[in-house]
């Protein structure tokens, strides 16, 4: 078997608060550059808007931005503004695995204000070759229940849904269950929920538009919701605030006008739908809010293996390692070069260039992180 090609951390976007993300200078990064990361391999990252994780292979956790500190012994690792979540090694001799939820600022000293001894029998739990199965935060090990950041932060999971993938938003969850089925719960106000209408849902729902299209990934963002189908296709739903469904997006046009000094409104009945010339000269719809799971194309013959989603944008991995992002790009968080927002996937060039191959992306809030390997010869 041919040995993984070690690869490198990249990251892009907003710093404003110190985070590791390439050089730092400043408050935003545009294009991708190198992390300053701990010297062991970083091997998880997970940002929220002012600080970011990161987790070795080696178990070292280190905090960079608005909370900093470092500590070892840790698996994983999951972080929101109000709260950061940890997966290690329990206090004293053989205590096993604990799951900890920690005030960001805390330094991870003292008392966690919550903690869960995960047991052997929930991380082995059919597991094949008696392997941990242990699904990133914040699933737990076992797959039977997940963390939040608020109270009472443990949430156990219906015995039925057997989770392989949970991603929470601003105000929703999306879990992918093992057969490849999605649910949705939560706020729906903005369409995230994928079930075609604004209400919210208080228990998972599996998503009937997507019924028996098997799904190998599923992303959250702020308030938009993605998933990839284990044939390479992504469908999309939620707000389009900024153009990150790749749907037409109001905002994005009048950003246009107001450059071209054209003068733009509301329609008298105050409609969330605007229509602008499209390619064929026609008239296109402005989306505000999709909330029906909608078919993206990508170039021909581009299938997509991982998606993530920061606050209003959107990036995905392809199978030949390919990076496309879309949406919010005001703190540079697409790594175009620029501040511009996006309503259609855009190939980030960087990677090309560089002859890498992207393997991973893990969107904060305003800003990316990028896992690449060097392409090998021939």
């Amino acid at each position: 078997m041919a040995e993984e090609r070690r690869g490198s951390w990249f990251g892009f976007g907003f710093c404003g608060f110190g985070q590791a993300l390439g050089s730092g200078r400043g408050r935003q990064v545009h294009s991708p550059e190198p992390l300053q990361t701990p010297g062991e391999d970083v091997c998880r990252v997970s940002a929220s808007w002012s600080y970011t994780a990161f987790v070795t292979r080696g178990g070292r956790l280190e905090l960079s931005g608005s909370a900093g500190c470092a500590a070892g012994g840790c698996r994983d690792a999951w972080a929101s503004e109000a709260l950061l979540v940890v997966l290690r090694a329990g206090p004293g001799r053989g205590a096993g695995t604990e799951l900890q939820a920690w005030a960001p600022g805390s330094a991870l000293s003292g008392e966690p204000l919550w903690a869960h001894t995960v047991g052997p029998e929930a991380e082995g739990e059919d597991a094949p070759g008696g392997e941990p199965r242990a699904g990133a935060l914040p699933l737990l090990p076992g797959a039977r229940a997940y963390v939040s950041p608020r109270p009472p932060f443990y949430s156990p999971l219906a015995p039925e849904l057997r989770a392989r993938r949970l991603e929470l938003g601003a105000e929703h969850a999306l879990l992918l269950d093992e057969a490849g089925q999605v649910f949705s719960w939560g706020q729906g106000r903005h369409g995230q929920l994928g079930h075609g209408t604004l209400e919210a849902e208080l228990e998972p729902r599996p998503l009937e538009a997507l019924q028996g299209v098997p799904m190998a990934e599923v992303a959250a963002g702020g308030w938009h919701s993605v998933c990839v189908s284990e044939t390479g296709d992504i469908y999309i739903w939620g707000w389009n605030e900024s153009g990150q469904l790749a749907l037409p997006s109001r905002s994005l046009a009048e950003v246009g006008k107001t450059a071209a000094g054209e003068a733009s409104g509301p329609k008298e009945d105050g409609s969330d739908v605007r229509t602008a010339e499209g390619e064929s000269g026609g008239l296109a719809p402005f989306i505000a809010i999709q909330p029906f799971p909608a078919l993206l194309d990508l170039p021909p013959g581009t299938d997509a293996v991982k998606a993530s989603c920061g606050s209003r944008h959107t990036a995905v991995v392809t199978r030949t390692g390919e990076l496309y992002t879309w949406g919010w790009g005001k703190y540079g968080q697409l790594g175009h070069e620029d501040t511009s927002s996006l309503d259609r996937p855009r190939r980030v060039e960087y990677f090309v260039d560089k002859r890498l191959q992207v393997r991973a992306v893990s969107c904060g809030p305003w800003n990316t992180y990028v896992y690449a390997v060097e392409k090998a010869e021939g």
